[in-house]
């Protein structure tokens, strides 16, 4: 695919993929993401080639107008989205597939200090919510979603949801039929169960107080009752 055609796809696929984008133009001028992506074409090709500097210098400034910061050594598939964009890091040895989104503060990070495979790869069509956290040299199949605010430090198949921290699978889509399948999420009905009890206890603390004060009354009017008798004894 030529540059050209490349710049031409992540402009269709901002106004694809962002209802708030009215034409080509307003991408071309005020969309952080699609000038990240940009800087990125030009800082790859010079990284490629072993140029000193350029590349990390390109991408600094980048980093300083868009607030996205993308490594130059980063592997970046065709129509590439970044929504919003603000807080996205991409390490050096990320590779991204092709159509895939991102949106605002989203971390693909590497945990190892070793001159290695140390970040995410991302299959096609894969789309990460805002704040979530893909740590290490994990790979995240084609079609599947990360929810916002996930942390993910393990493989995810494809066509998977993932969701909380850690990250953890929720539904599976069938390809075949469009289905989406809910799978036991083991957390949540932990927290349904805690909320069954709850309830069930604030019903017995309600039963043992209602209780309590049929007592109460009872014995004051006993001891009311105690009382007269004495008087009238006198």
């Amino acid at each position: 695919m030529s540059t050209l055609n490349g710049i031409r796809g992540d402009i269709r696929v901002a106004l694809r993929r962002d209802p708030a984008a009215r034409n080509w133009l307003e991408v071309v001028l005020f969309y952080p993401g699609f000038h990240a992506r940009m800087f990125h074409r030009v800082a790859h090709a010079l990284h490629r080639r072993g140029v000193p500097l350029a590349p990390r210098g390109i991408m600094h400034l980048a980093r300083f107008l868009t607030g996205i910061e993308i490594h130059p050594g980063a592997k970046i598939g065709p129509r590439f989205f970044i929504d919003h964009g603000m807080g996205v890091v991409i390490g050096e040895t990320t590779e991204i597939g092709a159509d895939v989104m991102l949106y605002q503060g989203v971390t693909l990070g590497g945990t190892s200090t070793k001159r290695a495979k140390r970040h995410p790869t991302l299959r096609s069509n894969v789309t990460v919510g805002a704040g979530a956290k893909l740590i290490g040299a994990i790979a995240v199949g084609e079609n599947s979603q990360i929810g916002a605010g996930s942390v993910v430090v393990t493989n995810v198949p494809a066509n998977a949801t993932v969701v909380g921290v850690p990250g953890h699978i929720v539904a599976y889509r069938d390809d075949s039929n469009g289905t989406v399948q809910r799978l036991p999420d083991p957390e949540w009905e932990r927290m349904n169960d805690l909320e069954r009890r709850i309830g069930e206890l604030y019903r017995e603390i309600e039963h043992v107080a209602e209780h309590m004060g049929e007592l109460h009354r009872v014995q004051h009017e006993n001891d009311e009752g105690h009382a007269k008798s004495g008087e009238r004894a006198r």
